[in-house]
């Protein structure tokens, strides 16, 4: 034992871990140009890029009056949302707390609960145009269980979005790389006039992630 009372060889696994994992990330964190630019543009995470970009591409917030964030924490969709459709109702809704944004309706709940799709839909006083899901499971390590969990939560999105979205509306959702299932790549093309994929610039290339978009719901 050290004269600290820990065991050395316990303090120097911690440090190794430390090293390996948060000081990688954290490492990566400072050298990523987009993180830089979100804090002099006063996002509040990188992923406000994302949405940006996919919207240059797809025009995704023309017109927008009422959209739904789900899986909103940190907030930085739904501030992209207020800057480009000011006039827009917004709501959100994520398990992690979330800073309040002017403008932006936020219930901390869980997405899957019987109650959230009533609570989102009450919030907005009429159906939303715009459905976006940045939501994503969290990883247990399996890469096929990761999988499941985080379409499982895409196709609940996408069921939701098929349920209150206005007539010509658009749903964007993170899905995992290879895409949308097949199943669900079929209902998404019943139900919607165009439906591709993107991963957009300020998605990692080291990460799975991919956005399916579909547009023009037909009601």
């Amino acid at each position: 034992m050290s004269r600290s009372g820990r065991n050395p060889g316990e303090r120097l696994r911690t440090a190794k871990k430390r090293t390996t994992s948060s000081a990688r990330w954290l490492t990566r964190q400072l050298n990523d140009p987009y993180v830089k630019k979100a804090k002099a543009d006063g996002y509040r995470s990188r992923a406000a890029y994302k949405l940006i970009e996919l919207d240059e591409k797809f025009g995704l917030l023309k017109g927008v009056k009422r959209a739904v964030d789900l899986g909103i924490a940190p907030g930085g969709w739904s501030q992209v949302l207020r800057l480009r459709c000011p006039q827009a109702k917004v709501v959100g809704i994520d398990l992690l707390p979330t800073d309040p944004i002017e403008g932006v309706t936020i219930f901390q709940m869980d997405f899957m609960a019987d109650e959230a799709p009533a609570a989102l839909e009450g919030a907005l006083d009429g159906p939303p145009d715009l459905v976006l899901s940045d939501m994503a499971a969290n990883t247990v390590g399996h890469k096929q269980t990761d999988h499941l969990r985080t379409m499982g939560l895409v196709e609940t999105a996408a069921d939701f979005a098929i349920q209150t979205l206005a007539p010509g509306g658009t749903f964007v959702a993170k899905v995992l790389a290879g895409g949308t299932d097949t199943e669900l790549l079929s209902l998404l093309k019943r139900h919607f006039t165009s439906v591709k994929h993107a991963k957009p610039p300020a998605s990692r290339k080291d990460s799975s992630e991919w956005y399916v978009i579909a547009k023009g719901f037909k009601g």
